[in-house]
Formats: C-alpha cells, structure tokens, sequence
C-alpha cells in the first residue's frame, strides 16, 4: 500500500509535491488520487487471482481419479459431441456437465468416418459437420468456456484431424487451451509411438482402449502404455445405448485390475443410472456415458430443452453413484 501512494504521489510534479505538504487541499487530492489508483490496483488484481484460481483449480486426469479413489468415489465422465446442435450449445452443456458434478468430460470432434461410433453419434457428427463445425472453430470455443470449467477435459478425436496439423502442432493447440487428455480409437497400440511420446512432451494424458476380445498380453501393454486411466469398451462392435450391460465386463474389470493399479472406466453402451450403478458396483473407477447424452442434444425440440434435459439426467446419473 505505501508503494502505491509513493508512486501516485510522485505521479504529480514536483512543485506541487512541494506545495502539498504545505497546502491541505492540495494534500487531500494527492491522497484521493492515490487511494483512487490503489482501488483500481486492487480490483484488477483481485479479477487476474480470481481467473488464475480457476484455471489452476483443475486437476489432470490422473489427479482427479487418485482423489476419487481417497474419497471412495467413481467417476462420472460424460460425452458429447461439439457443434451438435451447434457450438453455443456445446459451451452451454459443458457449464452444465461441469455444474452437475461431472469428474471429467469427454468431448467428441465431428468427423466424416467414425468407425467407431454408432448410429446416434454419427448422426450427431454428420448434423455438426453439416453446420459447418471444425477443429478449428471447436479451439476458439474451448478457449473461451474451458477457464469456467472445473473439471478436466478430454478429446475424443480421430487420428485424421491430429495427421493433418501435425502431431506436435496438435497437441500444442490443444494444451494452450487447456485440454488435459486425448482418447484416438482408430490407432492400434504398434502406431501410438509417437502420440505417445508428443502427448507425454506436452502434458496431455493419451488415454488407450482395450476390448472383450483383446487378448490378455495385448490388454497389459495397453495397461502400460496408457495413461490418465484405462478405456474398457463394454462391448464388441460401435457405440451406442444398449438395454443391459454384459455380464463379461466384470471379470473383465477383474482381469485388468490384476495387471494394474491404474483406474479403469467403461464405455460403450452405458445409458441409464442403473447401468452406472452395476458397473460401479463391479469395481469400476469411472463409468463413460455418450449416445444417450448425445440424443438428448441432438433430438430435442430446441437447444433450451435439450440443455435442460441434459441438467435432469446428468444429475440422476452422478445420484446412482458411490
């Protein structure tokens, strides 16, 4: 504070320095003057603080699960798809996951062939692409919401996009906007190489999926090269909701535990509060929900409806878990 009324004060010229010491008006302005400053030094400062704190409030993704873990709790990871119905509803539904009590969020970028994805994402992605959403324009958006956002974020993206930039131009634009994990489905685990190794150098966690049908050694090398957490798809084939969970991905979730104390979230055809409840309760460290977050966006009557249905079921969600 004395700094502050020192520099105001010598702010003035120094003849009325000199006639303020002897002249109370003069004394009073200099001191209105410098206490005016201060308050304005304290308000920009207190806004910077204040910003700061919420970007350095988010943990990475390994961070999140070890807290989860102390506290005896499964995470709850959403997907959506960016641009459906378009980007300002996305922004909007990333406040909303967050605000419900999400743990991490996965967020999809349109592409034209997702191999992986089920009819409702496809869609989702077709409708997007078709609006005219692209990497790009998902950037500038992330840029904006993410510093609201308290909970971190993953993309989930094909290998085509991340090819065309480059790999280390990619992972550079998506750690400055503050993205702290990348899921790739189409690039088997011999190709990770170098994802591998420009995720690592940027601070991005590359999280890798394993399968029923993977094969044991295969699944504990995947196991070892992942990180953030291990992706088990629940199911053979694409993504989409299905009206029961297989009965194998318990003795799957078995398996890799055995192999690894890094956490395990399943994916793939999870769609009711029931489902995240019984996968939970098998062992799970997260559960990963996307085509029915995606059809309540996508197939609603307006964007406010969607958001607002978005709010109810996400709630209902977080409420089946520990």
């Amino acid at each position: 504070m004395a700094l502050a009324l020192k520099a105001s004060f010598s702010l003035l010229p120094s003849s009325t320095r000199r006639d303020s010491v002897s002249n109370p008006c003069l004394k009073v302005k200099s001191v209105t003057f410098s206490q005016a400053s201060l308050r304005l030094r304290l308000r920009l400062g207190s806004v910077m603080a204040a910003s700061s704190v919420k970007v350095a409030s988010t943990r990475s993704i390994s961070e999140t699960f070890s807290k989860l873990r102390e506290q005896g709790k499964v995470a709850l990871i959403p997907f959506i798809t960016a641009g459906d119905p378009d980007l300002t509803t996305t922004s909007k539904a990333l406040k909303i996951l967050d605000s419900c009590g999400s743990d991490l969020i996965e967020l999809g970028i349109p592409y034209s062939d997702p191999l992986a994805d089920g009819p409702v994402i496809q869609a989702a992605a077709t409708r997007a692409l078709a609006k005219g959403t692209n990497f790009d324009a998902v950037i500038s958006m992330l840029r904006e919401v993410v510093p609201e956002i308290s909970c971190p974020i993953a993309l989930f993206t094909y290998y085509n996009p991340i090819l065309k930039r480059g790999v280390e131009k990619f992972m550079t634009i998506v750690k400055d906007v503050g993205i702290h994990g990348l899921v790739v489905p189409d690039v088997p685990l011999e190709e990770t190489e170098v994802l591998r190794r420009e995720s690592a150098k940027h601070g991005i966690e590359l999280v890798l999926l394993t399968t029923p049908t993977t094969p044991t050694e295969r699944m504990k090398a995947i196991v070892e090269a992942s990180e953030g957490f291990i992706y088990l798809v629940s199911s053979i084939g694409v993504t989409g909701a299905r009206a029961s969970v297989s009965l194998r991905v318990q003795s799957l979730l078995s398996e890799i535990k055995q192999a690894t104390n890094k956490p395990v979230a399943v994916g793939f055809g999870i769609s009711t509060p029931d489902h995240v409840q019984q996968i939970a309760g098998w062992g799970a460290d997260g559960v990963i929900v996307g085509s029915a977050m995606v059809r309540l966006l996508g197939e609603s009557n307006s964007p406010e409806e969607g958001l607002k249905e978005l709010e109810i079921f996400t709630k209902s969600l977080k409420a089946a878990l520990p």
